[in-house]
């Protein structure tokens, strides 16, 4: 699909050469029978020369390829406009770029919401200590979890006051649905609890980008198809709460050196479980810890998480069980987890991630 959008651009380009070899008198043009002046031939070939470079930013992802693209359609157009009897059908190719630079558009803008959030936390929410962890430190946690935090080597490192993590994985809305691939990138800061979620996946072969983001205590979620089209959006009270619980997890399975947080009290089970109440400000949730005899974290399971598709927020168990234990940047951690809501009629697993990476303690966005 890329490789035809670009040959697409680059025969438009190419053709645009056409006006310029006219009114210069390179080439006689038989398809071009209208008289075009040389300013008017300036023109044809600054339309070509754009829809090349917007071509060649376009294929290598470049974020501002949309601008030219625009420029370059607005300039095509207007030539068209005024040698319509000729050129009249190569609106049909500025219509189809339009569209795909709009939805790149449409992705640097929420990009840009997001890197905005992160960067504004960069510099008013990044001031914890980040002197090493140590057995003090981790003395008022129940014995499991300095164990949890021994075998992921986080005693003795850096404490965490942010991350910045990467995932690939899938999400689906209906048990029967195939999943959608997906890309996501994530800031989380602990000085005072928020979570930046920035997701990319397609559906119906059509791009879709999704932005959570949880600061203050105020949670949305947003899905735009195309990049511009609504299709979720999450938030409210629920939502607020349901994002505190994700916040935790992020905690539990990325950031463990985190858990010694003041702002969660522990209830030990037994043996191998333990409670975790979490409060932000107004709000409080929990969840139950599930480890095995390694000391691995195995599983997350909360009752404080609303399934939402936006419109309506239903209480279900929510489950995160995490395997696989890797060296993440010098952290022994879970590297795949399920996502799985635990409904009457059976559990329904609405989403796989994987980890690309995970960085911590960074002192700004481009680290």
């Amino acid at each position: 699909m890329r490789i035809t959008f670009l040959i697409i651009v680059l025969l438009h380009g190419l053709i645009h050469l056409l006006g310029f070899e006219k009114a210069f008198g390179f080439k006689e043009v038989k398809e071009l029978t209208l008289p075009i002046s040389k300013p008017f031939g300036t023109v044809w070939i600054i339309a070509a020369i754009l829809f090349v470079i917007y071509g060649i930013l376009y294929f290598i992802n470049n974020k501002q390829a949309w601008l030219v693209g625009i420029i370059a359609v607005i300039i095509s157009q207007i030539v068209i406009f005024f040698f319509w009897k000729d050129a009249r059908f190569g609106t049909i190719p500025n219509l189809i770029i339009l569209c795909v630079a709009l939805v790149s558009l449409g992705s640097y803008l929420l990009h840009s919401e997001f890197t905005s959030r992160v960067k504004m936390d960069f510099s008013k929410n990044n001031q914890l200590s980040t002197e090493p962890l140590t057995e003090n430190d981790i003395a008022h946690l129940p014995t499991i979890v300095q164990k949890y935090l021994h075998y992921t080597k986080s005693v003795g490192q850096p404490k965490v006051k942010n991350f910045r993590a990467e995932f690939t994985g899938g999400m689906r809305s209906k048990p029967d649905d195939k999943y959608i691939k997906l890309e996501s990138v994530q800031f989380n800061f602990y000085e005072k609890p928020s979570r930046y979620f920035y997701m990319t996946a397609s559906k119906m072969r059509l791009p879709a980008t999704g932005l959570h983001l949880y600061k203050n205590e105020t949670a949305t979620f947003e899905v735009k198809l195309l990049n511009w089209f609504k299709v979720v959006d999450a938030k409210g009270d629920k939502m607020n709460q349901a994002e505190t619980v994700t916040l935790l997890n992020d905690m539990c399975v990325i950031a463990p050196a985190t858990l010694i947080d003041r702002r969660i009290t522990w209830q030990t089970i037994n043996d191998s479980s333990v409670k975790a109440l979490f409060k932000n400000g107004s709000i409080s949730i929990s969840a139950v810890l599930y480890f095995n005899k390694k000391g691995e974290l195995v599983n997350f399971i909360s009752n404080d998480r609303y399934e939402t598709d936006g419109k309506k927020y239903v209480s279900y168990t929510w489950a995160t069980p995490v395997e696989e234990y890797k060296m993440i940047n010098g952290y022994l951690l879970p590297s795949k987890a399920k996502l799985i809501y635990q409904r009457p009629e059976g559990d329904f697993t609405y989403g796989e991630l994987k980890y690309k990476s995970v960085k911590y303690n960074l002192t700004n966005i481009e680290d």
